[in-house]
């Protein structure tokens, strides 16, 4: 029997910015607030000196370890979905900030179309144009309301950029300036400006300059040190909850951050959650830690399993596309993120200094930001040339063609070490009615419990949107004057790898609650004390990184968790919608 603590007023479940935030925001309110993380603890010298590329690009240090727990995969609904077992196929963070502390630092909020999808489209285009089986929806909320909460977590994040001059109305400047251009982004900015686009900084999570955020916590300047993307900072120059809304959490004396918990229940009674049953990884020791409220602030995987463990709301089942849970699965990968890498003769860039979001980038073709009349898709993307910064290990950029060994392998891999860009296109994902998650009939966990099951297929859309912006990185590398161009192919079907942590979807924001699990302060619309923030809440994606909408959706909770706990009761009102799907 699993040992009973102390009530709490809350209890957060997870670390990243979506828990962190949420423990930090409630701490300063005053209630007191347990998170929990089931990865070990982390502090920022415990990255000091991890500039090793072998462990930690190459061989995923800071990813879960899949052999316990992993998911299974299919593509089609009659398929038998198989265990992926391997790191370098599906990437989820661990340890204590989550998924956050390892990201690159790429920042952009979503556009207003976005959460407005539906609507908007058939309001432009009829409803003609979204295709039979898509199943997008709005989100419940506007980018105006939004707007205050992406403000809010770009102050606690000392996010660096400039303005969108294509994007949607701003209360206030990002509080950093953009970070310095290299000439490799100052070329891509230059030529694509001179294309008729409109070119930008990527606003970054790594910082241009030393900064206090409002809750007092001191970030330093990026140093391009090259170390961002699968690594933590020891310089605390890259945001992350680390050096942001973890210490914030504690310094109020409100909030016990426990790791190495694993939370394999949401415990419930009569229509309420109650708290959460939870293993210590380390003894094997279960306990139960009851609150008031239940926040699941995990990845989304883990908000989705979760939930269907805990038997708590309707599963969706795709034979009569009734059921919130692990309906509309979606995300930014495999598919996504495809291009065309330049190799220049004449041009020569520092390409082993960089940062994880030092880059240029334009949204002409994302959103509405073009007329969708004549093509076949809806929605669209960004279109980024980022300088990462180059590793010793696995950067070896060579034209294709090139023979994967011998003297030409080494002539060319020496030739091009600092002569290759690459643009890609940061495409809209948009959701089906065939993809979805459920619990595997089939394979469980070291604890007995099941795996959490994917299915997920392409469409003619997704290639189709591809393809597009294939064709446009293209244009931009010839203008660039690259002498040899490379385009990525586009894949006809998905083959189970999930690269970039880019996934989401299956306890849905929405207006209705037949076709949404939450409201849109991310309140279980069957469960009002149970709220689930993360990328899980995305009823499709947007044509751009998703980080900075997660952290602004954490604030709405927090502002949604605190209004419960004085008021009680749904914070929305349900509304009920038609979908042609």
């Amino acid at each position: 029997m699993a040992k009973k603590l102390k009530k709490v007023d809350v209890v957060v479940v997870g670390s990243g910015w979506a828990g962190g935030v949420v423990s930090a925001e409630l701490a300063k309110a005053g209630y007191q607030v347990v998170t929990l993380e089931r990865g070990k603890k982390q502090d920022r010298q415990d990255y000091i000196g991890v500039k090793d590329e072998l462990r930690y690009t190459d061989r995923y240090e800071m990813m879960q370890n899949l052999s316990p727990e992993t998911i299974t995969s299919r593509v089609k609904i009659e398929d038998t979905a198989l265990p992926v077992r391997t790191r370098a196929e599906m990437m989820a963070g661990t340890d204590l900030g989550g998924g956050s502390v390892h990201w690159a630092g790429a920042t952009y909020r979503w556009r207003a179309i976005d959460f407005e999808l539906r609507s908007k489209t058939i309001e432009r285009y009829g409803k003609e144009k979204i295709p039979e089986g898509m199943t997008i929806q709005d989100w419940g909320i506007t980018y105006d309301e939004m707007e205050p909460y992406y403000d809010k977590w770009e102050k606690t994040a000392g996010i660096s950029g400039e303005p969108d001059p294509l994007g949607d109305k701003r209360s206030s400047d990002y509080p950093n300036p953009p970070m310095l251009a290299s000439p490799a982004v100052k070329l891509f900015k230059e030529t694509t400006e001179r294309m008729g686009y409109h070119p930008f900084q990527v606003a970054a999570g790594n910082l241009s300059q030393a900064y206090t955020n409002p809750d007092g916590e001191k970030l330093n300047a990026c140093m391009f040190c090259s170390y961002c993307t699968m690594y933590g900072c020891d310089f605390t120059a890259k945001s992350d909850p680390l050096a942001t809304v973890i210490p914030t959490a504690r310094k109020t004396g409100n909030c016990e951050i426990r790791t190495n918990s694993l939370v394999r229940r949401v415990l419930h009674k009569d229509g309420k959650a109650t708290g959460v049953m939870f293993t210590d990884t380390r003894t094997g020791i279960e306990y139960e830690q009851p609150a008031d409220v239940v926040v699941l602030g995990a990845f989304s995987f883990t908000n989705n399993r979760l939930l269907m463990l805990s038997e708590i709301g309707t599963q969706y089942d795709p034979a009569t596309r009734k059921g919130t849970i692990g309906r509309n699965f979606n995300g930014q990968f495999n598919i996504t993120f495809l291009g065309a890498r330049g190799f220049f003769e004449n041009k020569k860039f520092n390409l082993y200094m960089g940062a994880g979001a030092l880059g240029g980038t334009l949204s002409d073709f994302a959103g509405d930001n073009f007329d969708h009349s004549n093509v076949d898709f809806i929605n669209g993307g960004g279109i980024e040339m980022r300088q990462y910064g180059d590793g010793a290990i696995s950067t070896n950029h060579v034209p294709s063609g090139t023979p994967k060994w011998g003297p030409e392998f080494k002539k060319n891999s020496i030739h091009y070490a600092n002569r290759s860009l690459v643009a890609w296109y940061t495409p809209a994902v948009m959701s089906w009615w065939h993809n979805y998650v459920d619990l595997d009939p089939t394979y469980k966990d070291e604890y007995g419990d099941p795996l959490l099951r994917i299915t997920n297929r392409y469409t003619d859309h997704d290639r189709n949107m591809a393809k597009f912006g294939i064709e446009k990185c293209s244009e931009i590398m010839k203008e660039m004057g690259a002498d040899i161009i490379d385009e990525d192919e586009v894949p006809e079907e998905f083959d189970h790898i999930y690269s970039g942590g880019h996934y989401a979807g299956g306890i849905i924001m929405g207006a209705d609650p037949e076709t949404s699990a939450v409201n849109n302060y991310l309140q279980m619309w069957e469960m009002d004390n149970l709220f689930v923030v993360g990328g899980s809440a995305f009823p499709q994606f947007g044509g751009h990184h998703p980080t900075s909408t997660i952290g602004a959706l954490a604030y709405r909770a927090a502002e949604g968790v605190e209004k419960y706990l004085k008021e009680g009761g749904q914070l929305a009102e349900a509304k009920q919608e038609t979908l042609n799907a």
